[in-house]
């Protein structure tokens, strides 16, 4: 099968399509709203938080460019589950429901790799789910630092992140600020990272991971 490719699929859509150019911290939809559009990162990035009924808020997911979000519509899922806002400047397409069923069901190919798209973000969902119910705060952070970092994809052994905050960091692997800053100093020292205009993630953080 060939590669997924967002901007082809995007351009099948006719009808229902809207380019969005938000802020820092603008929310697309909250948990509880109509679901009734699905969403395209094509710069920035976006968090996926949801919040329980006693207030604790709790980060599903920080996206990247080229993810979508908010396909739950498309399965009747009738409202939001979770809460979606920008991490920094971000342009966002959305996707009218029926519009993005039309483009599905009249071009088959893209439905098909668009389905194959979402079977490999379910895995790498289950994945994090693994990592938060049984690996220690440190794993899971080197973890969310190669993952931010693209390790292993296109040949990269390394790569820098943009500037995160700490305060963010924590929120995503369930600890607290003061101990994702005392294993980000862990990692500077022992090498694994370094601070140059951005978070610098070496390929031997890798070795945190993999260490039992």
């Amino acid at each position: 099968m060939a590669k997924f490719n967002p901007q082809k699929f995007l351009a099948q859509v006719g009808h229902g399509k809207t380019t969005l150019t938000c802020p820092k911290k603008q929310v697309l939809f909250s948990q509880g709203d109509a679901a009734s559009a699905v969403f395209y990162i094509q710069t920035g990035q976006v968090r996926i938080s949801v919040t329980s009924s006693q207030g604790q808020e709790a980060i599903i997911a920080i996206l990247e460019p080229s993810a979508f979000f908010g396909e739950g519509c498309l399965a009747g899922q009738l409202v939001c589950m979770t809460t979606a806002a920008t991490t920094e400047k971000s342009t966002i397409i959305r996707i009218d429901k029926q519009a993005m069923i039309k483009a599905i069901h009249d071009e088959p190919v893209f439905s098909e790799q668009f389905l194959a798209y979402l079977l490999a973000r379910n895995i790498r969902i289950q994945e994090d789910l693994v990592d938060q119910l049984f690996n220690s705060s440190e794993k899971r952070l080197a973890r969310a630092l190669l993952l931010m970092a693209h390790f292993g994809k296109e040949g990269k052994s390394e790569e820098v992140i943009p500037k995160i905050s700490q305060e963010l960091l924590a929120e995503m692997i369930g600890t607290t600020r003061s101990r994702v800053s005392h294993f980000m100093n862990k990692f500077r020292k022992l090498g694994f990272l370094d601070y140059n205009g951005g978070v610098h993630v070496h390929s031997s953080l890798l070795n945190v991971v993999l260490h039992d």
